[in-house]
């Protein structure tokens, strides 16, 4: 099984997300807008641009609001974004030269 980046980096992201999530009323804003500021840095790094979006709409929420209730929200639409660059990323495309050699179907 070869080891893709794409889904660590996604895995990494998650793990960040949940963990906010999970730390809630138990984590400084500070903190928060930290941990925020790295998913946003990191989805930048890897091309998530949905990811890295919604990641800086969160710190300008954050920063105008604090510890809202709409953090959970936007953590919930953070996961929504990665299962979706999850999927994108498992499909691998066929390279052009094996379908330019490969029968038609319909032999």
């Amino acid at each position: 099984m070869r080891h893709d980046p794409r889904q660590a980096v996604l895995a990494d992201l998650t793990r960040r997300v949940d963990g906010v999530a999970d730390q809630r009323g138990h984590i400084s804003a500070a903190r928060v807008q930290d941990e925020v500021d790295q998913i946003r840095h990191i989805a930048r790094v890897a091309g998530f641009d949905r990811i890295e979006g919604l990641a800086g709409t969160l710190e300008t929420a954050l920063s105008l609001h604090g510890l809202a209730p709409v953090m959970l929200s936007y953590l919930d639409l953070l996961r929504d974004a990665i299962g979706d660059e999850r999927t994108s990323a498992a499909i691998v495309p066929v390279p052009p030269r094996i379908l330019a050699v490969a029968p038609p179907l319909h032999a």
